[in-house]
């Protein structure tokens, strides 16, 4: 029988004693997973070890822990491949810790009340409907639902909150979970609040703009649903569908993104900044009070660019087409000429592609 060493961070806040690293031999197949080395662990050689667990089968989202520097459940992560991972950083033993950005109540559990279900609290994560109530239940066609669908797999787990970087550096981020469960709702037919919950997430300074695109919480969801995936589309649809001019200049950031590339093909830098303050627009920016006080915030990052050399005042003024730029405004051309922006719900559809995955796509189609 292989024997694996579990190295396990502890914490009891009872003790009055700082957290420590405590490591146990376990002997387990390579096929079982980490939670059967911990319940081992704690069965056989201190029954003072805590991890928080039910169903042991990736359902109930209770077990999530960090394995190796990557948030995980611990009962779906294979306690051999979670050694060879650990083997391939030069460690000899398989690291465990509880999940970052929440606080710990004890050992390998953190207070997912305090952080993970706030903030889903927070994005009203139930359906408010327009009229009064019908008789019986609210019923939609089943072609209507399958944009939400990838949403709906989540099981609450918190590996995305866990692994989230924008949390680390800003606690308040509304964060990846309940923004994906904020899409449940914007893409559900029955909802009639639709406009007020994207304006809501787009004016919060901690909403769907304060998302870094660094794809941790795409990486470790367990059940495929792409959290970070689902921000984009209520950025999508904020900016695309209701022209949400927000505060945070989300909406700008994204029309001066797309314009830049439209006409030069590259990014031109130099302009990004004053055009995202100017909705998108460069001569705004130089007009409007708002746009020319926040242009004036920034002008400090900017001397330090150029007195660093990552921005020299002839890239600033001039930016070079690229070659075949034409080849880029067709591909623009051809987007712009279609009525409804298609979104594949890669979830039900796969990646692959085909006539029937495309015929299922079509209930993808936001208008």
């Amino acid at each position: 029988m292989p024997e694996y060493t579990l190295k396990i961070r502890r914490f009891d806040p009872e003790s009055g004693r700082a957290a420590y690293w405590e490591s146990f031999q376990v002997e387990l197949p390579p096929e079982r997973s980490v939670l059967d080395g911990v319940l081992q662990a704690r069965d056989t050689q201190d029954g003072s070890l805590s991890i928080r667990c039910s169903c042991q089968a990736a359902i109930c989202g209770s077990c999530a822990v960090r394995i190796n520097g990557r948030t995980g459940l611990a009962c779906n992560t294979k306690i051999g491949e979670a050694f060879e991972r650990a083997k391939s950083f030069g460690h000899d033993e398989i690291v465990v810790e509880p999940m970052g950005n929440m606080p710990v109540i004890k050992d390998l559990i953190v207070d997912m009340d305090a952080v993970h279900w706030k903030k889903v609290k927070r994005v009203v994560p139930w359906l408010l409907p327009a009229g009064d109530p019908p008789e019986r239940e609210y019923v939609v066609p089943p072609e209507s639902m399958i944009d939400v669908t990838q949403t709906m797999a989540c099981i609450h787990c918190g590996a995305c909150v866990g692994a989230c970087l924008s949390l680390e550096v800003d606690p308040e981020f509304i964060g990846p979970a309940a923004l994906a469960k904020a899409y449940r709702f914007v893409g559900d037919p029955r909802d009639a609040a639709t406009e007020d919950r994207l304006r809501d997430l787009a004016e919060d300074p901690h909403g769907l703009y304060d998302c870094t695109h660094c794809f941790a919480c795409v990486e470790v969801c367990p059940k495929g649903v792409a959290p970070m995936d689902q921000i984009m589309r209520l950025r999508r649809r904020a900016t695309a569908d209701y022209g949400i001019k927000d505060r945070n200049n989300g909406y700008g950031h994204e029309k001066a993104f797309v314009d830049l590339i439209e006409r030069y093909g590259t990014l031109h830098e130099a302009q990004l900044l004053p055009r995202s303050y100017g909705q998108g627009s460069l001569i705004r920016s130089q007009i409007d009070p708002s746009s020319l006080k926040q242009l004036a915030s920034s002008l400090p990052t900017v001397i330090n660019g150029l007195k660093s050399g990552k921005v020299s005042p002839k890239a600033a003024l001039w930016h070079h087409k690229l070659p075949d730029q034409k080849h880029v405004r067709r591909i623009y051309k051809e987007i712009h000429s279609k009525d409804e922006r298609l979104e594949l719900n890669l979830y039900i559809v796969g990646e692959s592609g085909g006539e029937t995955e495309g015929a299922m796509a079509e209930g993808s189609q936001e208008s």
